[in-house]
């Protein structure tokens, strides 16, 4: 009987540990410093098992590892760059988006992301088309294909994904896939093992050492890249699997992003896939001429930024703030999550209470309820600042996009919320083309018609059950 005291005494000692390592050790942010000390109070066993799993940060840990000359040669055309915008000597093909260069700078420093203005891009918003597009490509690869996906899964696409990347493998094509382990944690072994069969290189980012057991699981690899012959290269929101074809009865038509690149920003994409590789994989690559083997095609310019919870920084949090605090006319923003932190949402805020018509369309429907419901509870301040929110009704809205001015635009991979901003591997492109920001303005004003506005009046005449799930939901939104 003196056994039970003495185990409520020890668990007791270890979540006052625990609470001083969260307080004073970590230095995590205020919310979510609340939101595990809640846990660790209400729930001290499961909370110390979930904190172990979900809550031990990454930063400062190396993770990704360069190629030393690669690594110069990076080094060498960011100074370049920043050296030349310090001394007002970059050459703007459009020259209205001098205005943005600070935003140029700012990635530069901040993720050496290197600007490039020799692209050609097009946009789909529509799976079919996305997958068509993309098959076809690959069945032209030559070279190799290098295919990154958070989700992977073993339905009717994931099937002729497979096919196709097979036959090039048979036909000597280097074929390597990475998918994040928790993302795909329902693709089947015989899936895995039928593409290892036939040549192509499979890895899994930040597998269990134990199987069952990922001490890593909370921190997830949710870039989408392929590049193909270093030439093509595709990024955006789009998973494989046929829900994303629009075929779940659950979310119907399925509304996303996606970028196919050809030109110099496909050498940043190929590292940015290289790097990730040889994280996960044991057979590491190296950064080979004929894997940067693109060919300049038109003049829309891009920087292709990551950001991780390795990084101090959050480098695609800060491209959005940075973008919204640029804005003078119009902000669209299309998200299927919306948590943000106090300084992303203190910048939409500004910019509306500026003048600034600050659009946000999100979805109607939770793939995640708790992230649902905390959307929900922040769109309320939007909506006090004077800003317009839209309910996507065709399907689910599944879109990265941000627009501002139509002049310079995001897409990408990164949700408006905090588990993209810190917790998951991210990559979005920035892009600057007056074009290509109008295209997208365009698209977002056709899901306009496909939505329904929330006026503040009915948001808030929400009833006590829907603000019970969200006050709930906004509680835990840090550690989502």
């Amino acid at each position: 009987m003196e056994i039970v005291p003495l185990l409520i005494a020890l668990v007791f000692i270890i979540n006052i540990g625990l609470a001083i390592s969260v307080i004073f050790l970590e230095r995590k942010d205020a919310p979510a410093t609340w939101a595990w000390l809640m846990v660790l109070f209400f729930i001290p066993i499961a909370g110390f098992l979930l904190y172990l799993i979900f809550g031990k940060p990454l930063r400062g840990t190396r993770i990704f590892k360069w190629d030393k000359k690669s690594r110069l040669g990076v080094e060498k055309a960011v100074r370049e760059q920043m050296r030349a915008l310090e001394q007002n000597q970059f050459y703007f093909r459009q020259k209205e988006l001098m205005e943005y260069k600070d935003l140029f700078y700012l990635h530069l420093r901040n993720d050496e992301a290197i600007f490039t203005q020799n692209n050609q891009v097009d946009i789909f918003t529509d799976g079919h088309d996305k997958f068509s597009a993309l098959i076809k490509d690959m069945e032209q690869a030559t070279d190799h294909i290098h295919l990154l996906y958070y989700i992977i899964r073993h339905d009717e696409l994931g099937q002729r994904i497979a096919k196709t990347l097979i036959k090039k493998a048979k036909a000597g094509v280097e074929v390597r896939v990475l998918y994040d382990d928790m993302g795909s944690r329902m693709l089947r072994p015989k899936f895995v093992r039928r593409l290892r069969q036939a040549g192509v290189h499979v890895d899994s980012f930040f597998p269990p050492k134990i199987p069952k057991i990922n001490f890593k699981i909370n921190y997830r690899n949710h870039r989408k890249l392929v590049i193909i012959d270093g030439k093509i290269g595709y990024i955006g929101g789009f998973n494989i699997g046929d829900e994303y074809l629009g075929k779940s009865k659950k979310f119907g038509y399925w509304r996303d992003t996606h970028l196919r690149i050809e030109g110099d920003s496909v050498r940043n994409m190929q590292t940015r896939f290289i790097l990730d590789w040889n994280q996960a994989s044991k057979n590491r690559i190296s950064y080979e001429k004929r894997f940067y083997d693109a060919i300049p095609k038109g003049d829309t310019g891009i920087q292709i930024v990551s950001s991780g919870p390795d990084s101090h920084w959050e480098q695609i949090k800060n491209g959005y703030i940075k973008m919204i605090m640029s804005a003078k006319e119009y902000i669209y923003l299309q998200t299927p999550y919306y948590i943000p932190d106090e300084s992303l949402r203190d910048a939409l805020r500004i910019a509306a209470l500026s003048g600034v018509d600050v659009k946000i369309m999100i979805p109607n429907k939770p793939d995640h309820p708790f992230v649902y419901w905390a959307t929900f509870s922040h769109i309320g301040d939007l909506l006090k600042a004077g800003a317009e929110t839209y309910i996507y009704q065709k399907g689910f809205m599944h879109a990265k996009t941000i627009v501002v001015d139509g002049k310079i635009a995001s897409v990408g991979t990164a949700n408006i919320d905090v588990r993209s901003f810190r917790l998951n591997f991210e990559v979005n492109a920035f892009i600057y083309d007056i074009d290509i920001a109008q295209q997208l303005a365009k698209i977002f004003e056709k899901d306009m018609a496909n939505s329904t506005q929330m006026p503040k009046s009915l948001y808030d005449k929400r009833s006590l059950g829907i603000r019970f799930k969200e006050s709930i939901s906004r509680l835990l939104s840090p550690i989502l």
